[in-house]
């Protein structure tokens, strides 16, 4: 009996050590994925608690956040109006920066934006305005003009489509009223920059008009030379005209009261006298001018001066222009 008894003890422990294992292996498997369980449902639960309420409570500060950042993208052109002054945000090619300009509507146009814009980016190469049907806004076009419909703004190879926010249109009375205070505005402008206008332009001819003399002063020194030279040689030849004119008037009365008689030489007078008038006919021809003393000396003197002036090579026409500009110069004093 007792042997029976010890044969199945040993039996029962060899079943339990292979049950054993099998079992141990179940029971980890089924606890591992108790745990995956539990996990799951912790996390779910957990963040359900605690998100909810959040959620709930933020709402409005988050509805706010996102109304602000989608007003405008980086690269849109917008248009804002800041203490009644139109601000222009445009995005510069260069840098990818965004640049503000701040127009004067009633006194800026579209050309003084343009070149604010590639003043402001010299990667700017073309910048141009054009209507949304296409044609081109002239450059005198005023900015308050300009604000009352949409337009495209071509930068480069880049299209942007503004849309200015709409404003109020004036009445017919109070654009007048605003066109005559514009009107005055001017004036008063004008009036208070006519005296500095004035300083400014006096100083700037005083300074063309010493550059000029400054160039005229060697082209003047080498006229007067020439000049005094053509003078000398024409004074020359009315001497010489006058030597001649007594000569003739000497041999002549030699030969009229002591040689021959007057019978004799009043035929001769009278072909000199002929040939005499036919000379101041050639004369007229050859310059159609009339032999009168005064203009015959002074083209006279012309003809050694340009003979002096070919023989130096002076500069005659720079000459002349840098005397024209002169003049015209003093004429605005």
């Amino acid at each position: 009996m007792i042997l029976l008894n010890l044969k199945h003890v040993c039996l029962c422990l060899s079943l339990l050590q292979e049950v054993l294992p099998a079992t141990f292996t179940r029971q980890t498997v089924r606890r591992a994925h108790a745990l995956r369980s539990a996990a799951h449902a912790a996390l779910f639960t957990q963040t359900t608690t605690a998100l909810c309420p959040q959620v709930w409570k933020g709402a409005p500060s988050w509805q706010g956040h996102r109304l602000l950042c989608s007003s405008a993208a980086p690269e849109e052109v917008t248009v804002v109006y800041q203490n009644g002054l139109p601000v222009i945000s445009v995005s510069l090619p260069s840098r990818r920066e965004r640049c503000q300009f701040t127009l004067k509507p009633l006194s800026d146009c579209v050309g003084v934006f343009l070149q604010q814009l590639q003043a402001e980016d010299r990667g700017i190469d073309r910048v141009a305005i054009y209507s949304m049907d296409g044609a081109r806004i002239a450059s005198s076009t005023g900015i308050d003009i300009l604000l009352l419909d949409d337009f495209k703004l071509v930068i480069n190879d880049t299209t942007h489509v503004v849309r200015p926010p709409r404003r109020e249109i004036l009445p017919h009375e109070e654009a007048e009223r605003l066109n005559d205070v514009k009107f005055l505005v001017q004036q008063l402008y004008t009036t208070l920059r006519i005296e500095e206008h004035q300083l400014s332009k006096e100083r700037e001819l005083i300074g063309r008009l010493e550059d000029l003399n400054s160039q005229l002063r060697p082209l003047e020194k080498v006229r007067e030379e020439l000049s005094k030279k053509a003078e000398r040689r024409t004074t020359w030849v009315l001497w010489g005209g006058m030597a001649y004119m007594a000569t003739q008037f000497g041999i002549l009365a030699r030969l009229t009261w002591w040689e021959y008689s007057w019978d004799i030489m009043e035929p001769v007078t009278y072909f000199i006298t002929y040939g005499t008038a036919m000379a101041m006919y050639a004369y007229f021809v050859l310059t159609r001018q009339e032999y009168v003393y005064p203009d015959a000396r002074d083209r006279q003197y012309l003809l050694f001066f340009h003979k002096g002036v070919k023989r130096t090579r002076f500069d005659v026409e720079k000459y002349n222009k840098l005397k024209d500009d002169i003049a015209e110069v003093r004429g605005f004093d």
